[in-house]
């Protein structure tokens, strides 16, 4: 199965980030990508953090997702909505929700991120916890096409730092894990790819990390080098910086390859 991530530039303006998403949907599904990531807060990068609440919508029903549901049905392919605010259990919080949507344009997944991201070096200060509402569950769903069955789990940018939660996801095992992301050009600078690339490695199986990657209108900088990674951590496709699409195969014989070479899955103790 060809896989793809689309990095984005988003803005404080919803309509132009769907616009921008739609366009970069439909060259991914052009290059014949049957699995589509958009990135963490496709949607929004707001000017200050509580700009979700204005624009977060119900579980279910609302402009955002509605885009999701039609890109997917239009193209047929499964597409992993990057995130978008879903109201939480408080008027001051809204979930950070990754949903996927399937060929008919129905919802097979949502997942909330769980790990919140907080960072201060002085210069720069983030804390997700101020506007956003921690999740609870990990979420995998199974894609099903001519290339056969596979199994997708789900996790979403600070995720990335907790290899505890992409246990939990091979129990059973994935043969894909995706990482829709924002991180910072700080963080990513140090530590994106050397995280991504050991996900890959220590669950053997594809990674498909989908990012936002320039300079926003909001004055944030992100790392981008959305990438697609295979079971043994090689970069298959990276798209560095800027707008575009990080497009691979995925085979399932490549996973099973890894796996019966060198069966570490199998080997743990702990």
């Amino acid at each position: 199965m060809k896989i793809a991530a689309v990095q984005m530039v988003s803005t404080p303006d919803v309509a132009r980030n769907l616009e921008a998403a739609g366009r970069w949907v439909a060259q991914a599904a052009a290059q014949g990508a049957r699995l589509v990531a958009l990135p963490e807060y496709f949607c929004l990068m707001g000017q200050r953090d509580d700009d979700k609440l204005a624009i977060a919508e119900a579980d279910g029903d609302g402009p955002i997702q509605r885009f999701l549901a039609d890109s997917a049905r239009r193209h047929g392919l499964w597409l992993v909505g990057g995130t978008l605010p879903i109201r939480g259990t408080t008027p001051d919080h809204v979930r950070n929700a990754c949903c996927v949507y399937g060929p008919t344009g129905e919802r097979v997944a949502r997942y909330d991120k769980i790990h919140l991201f907080a960072f201060d070096n002085g210069s720069e200060h983030y804390d997700e916890g101020r506007v956003l509402e921690a999740g609870e569950q990990p979420v995998a769903f199974d894609v099903e096409d001519e290339a056969g069955r596979l199994r997708v789990g789900l996790s979403i940018c600070y995720d990335l730092r907790f290899p505890e939660l992409y246990r939990a996801l091979m129990q059973p095992a994935c043969d894909l894990l995706v990482v829709p992301a924002a991180f910072t050009w700080t963080t990513g600078q140090a530590h994106w790819e050397l995280l991504l690339r050991a996900r890959a490695v220590e669950n053997q199986c594809h990674v498909l990390a989908s990012a936002q990657g320039g300079q926003h209108e909001n004055g944030r900088r992100t790392w981008g080098h959305s990438m697609v990674i295979d079971p043994w951590g090689e970069v298959l496709a990276v798209q560095a910086e800027g707008e575009g699409v990080a497009a691979a195969d995925a085979p399932l014989a490549r996973r099973a390859a890894v796996r019966r070479q060198l069966p570490a899955l199998a080997h743990r103790r702990l």
